[in-house]
């Protein structure tokens, strides 16, 4: 094309109603329509691509992590708790507990890693800054003295070195049981990232519930007494942290809500009301009572991180739940705004007609 081509009225040769038009909908402009506007762009992809890169990991690998690493760090603070407060029956149930639910962690851990040399070469740094390196070295540490105590508890030798690995693991416990709430928080995922402040509420009050649902399980009756309260805060708190999250994350708690996600979320719900208030009610009185509402419990915390993991993997595979909270973000901050913008021409004419 030449300037010569350029006419009063329009291009040389042009064909009207055959221009390219901008996004997803064609929209006729009319004559004399200043404010007509492009539509709303659909964020489907990016060039073909997805705005994120797809979650790779698997729930059975992941979310069984997340949920026997929250396990094991509250049985051991149970465990602590039944050993100093002359509960041997319980304690030898959360040691035990606590050694094979860290030891399912670390596989699955290992499993999703690859070979377990990963897992090794990842303690070659300890990066303060990094949950996942956090992880790593307190996985490491917690991990032998786990075993100490779960073995010192049922061989019966060596009982000063198993009550200070018993209280060793105790005082771990708390960070790993919590400490995988911030590691998917770290991450573009946009429904775990949206919820980091109500997040490591939500595992702690699941891990405790899941730990005092299996010494309700596991004890008997006479000892369970502190796994029963452990079970009804840990389970309120989680309730509680779970409704305050998807209050506050707007439309990005949806996948919480919806799909494989939101029926186990929902199941999580029912199974941990449903344990704790059983527990509360029947567990000191029925041993029967007792093992049901452990069992429930334990499974509400298991559904609560599968839904949790499923949550983020929906919200990472829709580009919506990406660009919408950033563009509010940015409309927010004022850099942007929802008034269309007035052509320089225009503003020059009014005064004129005026």
């Amino acid at each position: 094309m030449s300037t010569s081509d350029v006419t009063k009225q329009g291009m040389r040769g042009a064909r009207p109603g055959r221009e390219a038009l901008t996004g997803s909908k064609r929209v006729r402009r009319r004559r004399g329509d200043r404010h007509a506007m492009v539509p709303e762009a659909e964020f489907r992809s990016y060039y073909g691509k997805p705005v994120l890169n797809q979650v790779p990991w698997a729930a059975t690998d992941i979310a069984g992590y997340l949920f026997l690493g929250g396990l094991a760090g509250a049985s051991s603070v149970l465990a602590a708790g039944a050993e100093l407060t002359g509960r041997p029956d319980l304690a030898r149930a959360m040691k035990v507990g606590a050694l094979g639910a860290i030891s399912g962690s670390v596989v699955a851990l290992v499993h999703d890693l690859g070979r377990p040399a990963r897992f090794v070469n990842m303690l070659r740094v300890c990066k303060p800054s990094s949950p996942m390196s956090m992880g790593s070295w307190l996985l490491a540490g917690y991990g032998p003295l786990a075993g100490a105590a779960a073995a010192t508890s049922v061989t019966g030798l060596f009982p000063r070195l198993g009550t200070a690995a018993t209280l060793g693991a105790g005082l771990v416990g708390p960070a790993v049981a919590s400490y995988t709430a911030p590691l998917i928080c770290d991450t573009a995922v946009p429904s775990w990232h949206e919820g980091y402040r109500q997040m490591p509420f939500v595992f702690v009050g699941s891990g405790a519930a899941a730990a005092g649902g299996l010494g309700m399980l596991a004890a008997p009756v006479g000892q369970a007494g502190p796994a029963r309260r452990a079970a009804v805060l840990g389970a309120g708190l989680e309730l509680a942290a779970t409704e305050l999250m998807e209050r506050r994350m707007g439309m990005v708690a949806e996948p919480y809500r919806t799909g494989r996600a939101g029926a186990l979320m929902r199941a999580a719900k029912t199974l941990t009301a449903a344990g704790a208030v059983g527990g509360a009610l029947l567990g000191g009185r029925s041993r029967l009572a007792s093992a049901l509402s452990g069992a429930a419990l334990i499974a509400g915390s298991a559904c609560t991180r599968f839904g949790v993991f499923h949550a983020g993997v929906q919200s990472a595979a829709d580009p919506k739940y990406t660009v919408v909270p950033q563009r509010e973000r940015v409309r927010e901050s004022g850099l942007i705004s929802d008034q269309p913008k007035v052509p320089k021409a225009r503003e020059a004419s009014e005064p004129a007609a005026g």
